[in-house]
């Protein structure tokens, strides 16, 4: 009886590990994504997300130059971001009511904002 009991809780832990391990949707990373990410929080016109998905697409393009060129050298990397991570922070405030434009900022300053869906938080440094 131990033993079926010992084998019931080995079987019921197996599944909670694989549950708990089990990733959860990462957010979008295709340009397109990351546009109706933004477009949920700073509640953007259809006209605004298509714009935005445009800038990703050139900044998602210019990063593929930039990673391939530093050979993934994160340091080196990051140097070389933060001029594209600036342009494209400004081309997407331009496009911007002042009230998203102000949501905006907060979300660019949080040092991993889910809310950019993957954008241009998380450690690649300030915006200016």
């Amino acid at each position: 009886m131990k033993k079926i009991l010992l084998a019931w809780c080995l079987i019921v832990g197996s599944i909670a590990a694989s549950h708990s391990q089990t990733s959860h949707p990462a957010p979008a990373s295709d340009p397109a994504g990351k546009a109706k990410g933004l477009q949920k929080q700073l509640k953007l016109t259809d006209s605004q997300t298509s714009k935005v998905a445009v800038i990703y697409q050139e900044s998602a393009q210019k990063f593929e130059k930039i990673k391939t060129q530093d050979h993934g050298n994160t340091d080196k990397m990051i140097t070389d971001i933060r001029p594209l991570r600036v342009s494209t922070i400004k081309k997407i405030r331009a496009l911007l009511t002042p009230v998203q434009a102000l949501s905006y900022d907060k979300l660019v300053k949080e040092p991993s904002s889910s809310g950019l869906n993957g954008g241009w938080s998380g450690g690649w440094g300030s915006s200016e």
